[in-house]
């Protein structure tokens, strides 16, 4: 496949690489002199210019191209390029940062392919990797929406129960469930929870610290997990 990405600064550039390596054929935007050429100097065809015009996009290929990646810093410019990537029949994603506010993000959600928040993905991972444990965020939903992976310790207060038994707070349900050393699949109300086991959760943030306590039953480490 063929990418245009709009932005060789550390998210477009490490996204280049990965999509390179994986044998996709990627032409970078960028208007900043020094990170064009460090981008060349990786062996990436560089367009310089500013990727919110239509005629650097041209120059790019978006017109070739199967998808694009507006991923700099400025959200303006890849909303921009991500229209005119639209207009180009491309699969368009958009790179907003971690400070975005609810009403942006509404308002761009529903004219663009996917968006994406960089530091916030930075974030669980690296939190994922201090904590350990029991306990691994692995996908934001929406703002307030995250997909826990959670085993389940001897100090569950839900260790023995079945899935129909189990009361999560608010909104918060199962997504999926795993035997210990199995793969997960769809929860039964009749799987039974033990040592081991693995459900994936949905739930609000507001409720986390609720749904840690109920399925891992460690109480210090979900204080310490409380905070995004």
């Amino acid at each position: 496949m063929r990418f245009v990405i709009i932005g060789a600064g550390r998210v477009g550039l490490r996204t280049a690489r990965v999509l390179r390596e994986e044998g996709h054929e990627v032409t970078l935007i960028e208007r900043d002199g020094d990170q064009a050429e460090r981008a060349r100097a990786d062996e990436f065809e560089v367009v310089e210019g500013d990727g919110s015009r239509e005629s650097v996009l041209e120059s790019a290929g978006v017109d070739e191209a199967d998808a694009l990646g507006a991923l700099t810093s400025d959200l303006n410019v890849n909303f921009a390029a991500c229209m005119i990537g639209k207009h180009h029949g491309c699969r368009t994603v958009m790179r907003i940062d971690e400070d975005y506010r609810e009403e942006i993000y509404q308002k761009y959600a529903d004219e663009v392919d996917e968006i994406v928040y960089p530091e916030r993905l930075g974030a669980i991972g690296a939190k994922n990797a201090l904590l350990g444990g029991s306990i691994r965020a692995i996908a934001d939903i929406a703002q307030s929406l995250q997909v826990l992976l959670i085993t389940i310790t001897d100090e569950s207060p839900m260790n023995g129960y079945t899935i129909s038994e189990v009361a999560l707070p608010s909104e918060s349900r199962i997504l999926a469930f795993g035997k210990d050393g199995d793969a997960m699949g769809i929860p039964l109300p009749d799987d039974s929870l033990e040592t081991g086991d693995r459900v994936a959760v949905l739930a609000d943030f507001s409720v986390l610290d609720e749904v840690r306590q109920l399925l891992v039953g460690n109480s210090s480490l979900a204080a310490t997990m409380g905070g995004d």
